[in-house]
C-alpha cells in the first residue's frame, strides 16, 4: 500500500534535514535526542529512578505504581548501535510502564565506536541477569538495534527462571543486509539500508563475523528455548525481511510468535508517539501483549 498519509506528511516536513549519511556520530546523537520531542507527552508515573547495573552500565527504571511485586519489562533503545540513550528514549518508556502497569528498565548500554562489539551484547546479559535476580517476571523488549540485543540476550539465557515475552520491533538482525528489502530500500525512505550498514560498520570494525549468532541473532540455529514473542515490522523499511524471517525461524521452532507488518510505515515510526496514529496503535498492541503475559 502507499505511505500512510501521516508518515508521508512527516516525511515532506523532514525535506529540509540534512540526511543522516551525512551526520557524523555526535550530530547522530543530537538528532536522535531531538526526535524524542516526536513521542508526544509522557504520563506522570509512582517514580523514576537511576540505577548503575555495573560500573560501566547505566539504567533507569520507570515505575507506574510503586509496588515490588511488578512484573519488568527490560527495554533496548534503538540508533543503529551508535546512538541513543536514556533520554531520547525517556518518554516512550514512560509510556510503555504507564500503558502496560509493568517496570520499565531502560538499558544505557554502550554505543560504538567508542565501545565496539561485544560491549552492546555484554551489557544487554549484564541488565538481564539484574532483572532476573530482581523480578518474578521479565521480558525483553527493543526497537531497530535494541531489537538485535534484546534478542541477543533471550538467546543467550538458559537459566532456570522463565522468561515471559519479548518484543522485537523492526529488529537490526542481520549484519549482512544482504535480504531483498535491503535492495529495496538501499536509499528512501527515513533511515535506509545505507545507514544500517554504517550502524553495523562502527559496531563490528570489520572484527567479527557478521553471521556470528550473538551478532546477528538472525543465524542463531536453537530458539525452542525462546518465550513467547511479539515482532512487529514496518513495510517501508530495509529491516523488514529479516525481522519476519526469524518470526518465522521462531514459529518454526515451536515457539509462539506474532508478527505485524505495519502497512505504510517507516523504519523508526514506533518511536513516534506524538506525530503518528500508526505508533500508538504499535504501543497498544505491544501494551496488550505484554499485559496477557507479565504477571
Amino acid at each position: 500500500m502507499p505511505l500512510d498519509p501521516e508518515v508521508a506528511a512527516f516525511l515532506e516536513s523532514q525535506k529540509a534535514s540534512p540526511p543522516r549519511s551525512s551526520l557524523d556520530i555526535e550530530a547522530t546523537r543530537k538528532l536522535m535526542r531531538r526526535n524524542a520531542a516526536h513521542s508526544g507527552h509522557p504520563p506522570a508515573l509512582a517514580g523514576v529512578e537511576d540505577l548503575h547495573l555495573s560500573e560501566t552500565l547505566n539504567a533507569r527504571q520507570y515505575w507506574p505504581t510503586k509496588s515490588d511485586t511488578l512484573p519488568l519489562i527490560v527495554y533496548f533503545h534503538g540508533g543503529r548501535f551508535i546512538s541513543g540513550d536514556l533520554e531520547s528514549h525517556d518518554p516512550l518508556c514512560r509510556q510503555l510502564a504507564h500503558a502496560t502497569n509493568c517496570r520499565v528498565l531502560a538499558v544505557d548500554y554502550r554505543l560504538s565506536p567508542e565501545h565496539p562489539f561485544p560491549a552492546a551484547a555484554d551489557d544487554a546479559d549484564t541488565a538481564l541477569a539484574w532483572a532476573m535476580a530482581n523480578s518474578a517476571s521479565t521480558a525483553l523488549m527493543g526497537d531497530s538495534a535494541g531489537a538485535n540485543l534484546a534478542a541477543v540476550a533471550a538467546n543467550g539465557y538458559h537459566g532456570s527462571a522463565q522468561m515471559a515475552a519479548q518484543v522485537l520491533v523492526y529488529p537490526m538482525i542481520d549484519a549482512t543486509c544482504s535480504l531483498v528489502s535491503h535492495r529495496e530500500f538501499s536509499t528512501g525512505y527515513g533511515p535506509t539500508s545505507q545507514d544500517m550498514q554504517r550502524g553495523w560498520h562502527e559496531y563490528l570494525q570489520d572484527k567479527a563475523d557478521p553471521r556470528n549468532p550473538r551478532v546477528s541473532p538472525l543465524y542463531q540455529d536453537d530458539l525452542r528455548h525462546l518465550p513467547s514473542t511479539l515482532v512487529i515490522t514496518a513495510e517501508y523499511d530495509a529491516l523488514r525481511d529479516e525481522g519476519e524471517l526469524y518470526a518465522r525461524k521462531i514459529e518454526a521452532a515451536g515457539v509462539s510468535v506474532t508478527c505485524h507488518r505495519y502497512a505504510g510505515a517507516i523504519h523508526g515510526f514506533f518511536t513516534m508517539q506524538g506525530v503518528l496514529r500508526l505508533a500508538r496503535e504499535a504501543l497498544q498492541e505491544s501494551a496488550a501483549f505484554l499485559r496477557g503475559r507479565c504477571r
